[in-house]
């Protein structure tokens, strides 16, 4: 299954911590950068080497998001990751795949890199990042794209960019990369539209800024009972007739509509 919802927790909120992982989150990103004032973040780094210390498989779900390569605070975050232990890393302000690299080679062996792209430049070089070895997903941080770009909304504004996020993505044999935040917290039905427009686009997650979002992000990015019950109808009719034409809803069926059945099937 691919995972569909990422839940921010402050990283310097430890006791949220456990709050967010009863959630139905896939997974928990604890976050060192932007959540986390500056005259805190030595701190806020020690509190989650701690807590990570008394853990178990728990580290399958976590994410860190470690503040920005050449920040003051950088270094020193993927060294708590490395002897942390932890599986997956969210680079923020991803711009430029050497960089990237770098941070792979100083994290343990297997880490994941989730890429969040949030600048024009980081765009611009969006299939040199994609394509970096370590670098698992692409994310989309939509609304510092806007500010860095001028662009004044993150709806259809960045219909385009979105594509590209989506494009780029399936060219580096990523998953569906991940959507941006929506601001909204209480207003299930903006969220409810945010994870439609971004589903229909191609996306595959989302992150998540409260544990209210978790439940429409799962729901809506997962395929529906309909969706669910029309592969089954087309890989029945399949595996009745392997070799001949097949027609499922009175519509013919080829290879493209068989694998949107298989991906359906295993979502």
């Amino acid at each position: 299954m691919i995972e569909r919802s990422f839940l921010f927790v402050p990283g310097d909120r430890p006791e949220r911590f456990g709050k967010a992982l009863a959630t139905e989150a896939h997974r928990v990103v604890i976050d060192l950068e932007d959540a986390v004032a500056i005259d805190v973040k030595a701190q806020a780094r020690a509190q989650i080497a701690e807590w990570l210390r008394a853990q178990g498989d728990v580290r399958e779900r976590i994410v860190i998001r470690v503040n920005g390569y050449g920040t003051p605070w950088h270094e020193e975050d993927v060294v708590m990751v490395r002897a942390a232990n932890v599986r997956a890393v969210m680079a923020p302000k991803a711009e430029d795949a050497a960089q990237l690299a770098d941070i792979a080679a100083r994290c343990a062996e297997g880490v994941e890199l989730i890429a969040l792209v949030e600048s024009v430049a980081g765009v611009v070089r969006m299939r040199e990042i994609a394509q970096c070895g370590r670098v698992a997903r692409l994310a989309f941080g939509s609304f510092d794209f806007g500010v860095d770009a001028g662009i004044d909304g993150t709806g259809r504004e960045l219909d385009s960019v979105r594509s590209q996020f989506v494009l780029e993505s399936r060219f580096a044999g990523l998953p569906p990369p991940i959507d941006g935040v929506t601001l909204a917290t209480n207003d299930i039905d903006a969220i409810d539209a945010d994870v439609l427009d971004a589903r229909r686009f191609g996306f595959g997650g989302k992150l998540c800024i409260h544990p209210k979002q978790v439940d429409a992000v799962n729901r809506g990015f997962a395929p529906s009972a309909a969706e669910r019950e029309w592969a089954a109808r087309v890989l029945a009719a399949l595996e009745a007739n392997p070799r001949g034409a097949i027609s499922v809803d009175g519509k013919l069926v080829d290879k493209p509509i068989v694998d949107r059945a298989r991906r359906i099937q295993a979502a």
